[in-house]
C-alpha cells in the first residue's frame, strides 16, 4: 500500500549507525521522493514515525537544479548526469519489488 505521508521523525530514524553524526541537510532536501519504513507506536493518539536508518530505505528520487532527475553514485551521494553536480542524500538501496 503507497500513501504520501508528511515525514515525521528523529535524527537517531535517519541512519542505522553513526546516529550521533547525522547532519540532516545532507540526508534529505525538499522535493526529495524518499522510501520509507513506518513504525507504529501503538498508541491510537500518538503519531506513528517513519525511518530511514535501513539500508533499503532512504531517497529514490532527486532532481538536479537543472531538473534531471540524478542517479544514485554511492549510498551517500547522487550526481547528475548532464552536469556533474553532486548532492550528499541518504540513498536507498532500492528492493526490485518497489521498482
Amino acid at each position: 500500500m503507497w500513501e504520501l505521508l508528511s515525514p515525521v521523525g528523529s535524527l537517531e530514524d535517519t541512519r542505522a549507525t553513526e546516529k550521533d553524526k547525522v547532519e540532516i541537510y545532507k540526508s534529505f532536501q525538499p522535493g526529495d521522493i524518499v522510501l520509507a519504513k513506518l513504525i507504529s507506536l501503538g498508541h491510537a493518539q500518538s503519531n506513528d514515525l517513519l525511518t530511514t536508518a535501513e539500508n533499503e530505505v532512504g531517497v529514490v528520487v532527486d532532481f538536479s537544479e537543472s531538473d534531471v532527475q540524478m542517479v544514485p553514485i554511492s549510498w551517500c551521494e547522487m550526481q547528475c548526469p548532464t552536469i556533474h553536480t553532486k548532492e550528499f542524500q541518504n540513498v536507498a538501496r532500492v528492493q526490485p519489488e518497489f521498482l
